[in-house]
């Protein structure tokens, strides 16, 4: 695992309580590319407001402290 990999993966620790508040959950899944790829979980993965919540809480949140990152995708996953 890389350094940049160990920072988002920090990031969304740090965010997880935020969303298991709510109902809901994240999942790292990979680094590729710069692209930041995540699972939304639980009450997040069917909420109209996940969107909004990616981008503006999550990718922000990532995107400010490592600049490298390109972007941060949700994927759904089984």
């Amino acid at each position: 695992m890389n350094k940049t990999e160990e920072k988002v993966k920090e990031i969304i620790e740090k965010l997880r309580p935020f969303l298991i508040n709510d109902g809901g959950n994240i999942e790292f899944v990979k680094l590729e590319d710069d692209i930041v790829y995540i699972k939304m979980m639980g009450a997040c993965a069917n909420c109209q407001m996940m969107d909004l919540t990616l981008r503006d809480g999550i990718a922000a949140a990532i995107m400010s402290e490592i600049p490298e990152v390109k972007d941060v995708i949700n994927i759904d996953i089984d």
